[in-house]
């Protein structure tokens, strides 16, 4: 299947408020150029950013918890935290667990709000080496304190900690937990379906088995974890409401990807021998077929991350885009795509390209989006809403 890009740029005019709240200016979707259905002139709403937190160091994830409790890790310090009203507390200080080095760390968290169970991927340090594993909690009722540990997957692999990027997110039907992996930067990890490297994976989160509707799951070894192949580094996971999963990952030095995940697909990242960045992030030369990416950056690439699906009638003509968060471009783009998977229209709101680099991206149970900065130091997790 190879889908093609259609891209269009929509402008929205923004004005500046009070510390910690801002407000963009009503957005008009711009004319979607040759070839693409011919936009309204309905107008999507004006954005308003808030600070829900401060004083945070690289936090990988946010999510959000019952009562309003919002958990949120950080990748060096591999702190989870529970915020609410705007008060962080230590949930579990992890770093005697976690190995933290480079890009790996305490990365993505999946909450179970009704179950109280915490999902956590990190670094780890086994006899034979560093590692990347996903980790399950049970939480007390007040979201205290973890307890009852237990490894859910192991073995995906690290070397230095470069592209040891691992994404959750809970399937809303059923068990699933999908799981997006790094490459590790080793270049024959993408295609090699008994390595978790450069994959999307679909484990049961009770039992850590693999799905048993996997695509590989008749098989023997890793393989039957697999969901999709080919990947880079998977830095966003969402599902759609059509229950399709989409995956967004980092580029080379080109074509950040956005991916409509197909059960069994290979995304055509293949860089070897050695480690060989220079050739296309789909290589459409490979035996077998390749899927085509949605979206891609092009040249030069803005380091897409965490991706959420925009709910709820109160966003206007952003509502069914997939909001997703750039760090080095420092902004969120909201994608719309068609039933097909064919990519509409792109909106940058400027309000949303004044805190840096941003990381994450999740939406919140009443449609607000949480969004965590990756600027080092002074992070913060920010809540955005329609005004």
């Amino acid at each position: 299947m190879h889908l093609h890009l259609r891209t269009t740029t929509l402008s929205l005019s923004v004005c500046a408020l009070a510390a910690g709240l801002l407000t963009a200016g009503p957005p008009s979707i711009a004319d979607p150029g040759p070839g693409a259905p011919p936009a309204t002139r309905a107008e999507a709403p004006a954005l308003r950013v808030r600070t829900v937190v401060r004083g945070l160091e690289h936090p990988w994830d946010v999510q959000q918890a019952a009562g309003g409790r919002l958990v949120v890790s950080e990748r060096d310090r591999a702190r989870i935290s529970v915020v609410r009203n705007g008060k962080r507390r230590t949930l579990a200080d992890l770093s005697r667990l976690v190995w933290v080095s480079g890009e790996t760390g305490l990365l993505s968290l999946a909450v179970d709000r009704d179950r109280r169970q915490v999902w956590a991927c990190h670094g780890a340090t086994t006899r034979s080496g560093p590692e990347v594993r996903v980790t399950r909690w049970r939480v007390d009722r007040r979201w205290r304190s973890l307890s009852g540990r237990r490894t859910m997957l192991s073995g995906l692999p690290a070397t230095s900690g470069r592209h040891g990027g691992c994404r959750l997110l809970l399937e809303r039907r059923g068990p699933g937990l999908v799981v997006g992996t790094g490459d590790a930067a080793v270049g024959s990890n993408p295609r090699d379906l008994d390595s978790f490297g450069g994959k999307v994976l679909r484990i049961n989160r009770r039992t850590g088995t693999p799905m048993a509707d996997n695509p590989f799951a008749g098989a023997t070894g890793s393989r039957r974890y697999v969901w999709t192949y080919g990947h880079r580094n998977v830095q966003g996971l969402a599902e759609r409401a059509d229950g399709s999963l989409w995956s967004v990952e980092h580029g080379s030095f080109r074509d950040d990807e956005v991916n409509r995940l197909v059960p069994g697909g290979d995304y055509g990242w293949n860089p070897v021998p050695g480690y060989d960045e220079s050739v296309p992030m789909t290589d459409q030369s490979l035996p077998g077929e390749q899927q085509d990416a949605v979206w891609s950056s092009g040249t030069p690439t803005i380091a897409t991350s965490g991706a959420a699906w925009v709910r709820g009638t109160q966003w206007g003509r952003l509502e069914g885009t997939l909001a997703v968060a750039a760090l080095k471009g420092s902004e969120v783009l909201f994608l719309r795509f068609d039933a097909r998977g064919d990519l509409v229209s792109v909106a940058r709101p400027p309000a949303l390209a004044r805190f840096g680099r941003l990381r994450s991206i999740t939406s919140a149970r009443d449609g607000d989006l949480l969004l965590t900065t990756d600027n080092g130091t002074g992070d913060r997790v920010l809540r955005v809403s329609p005004r």
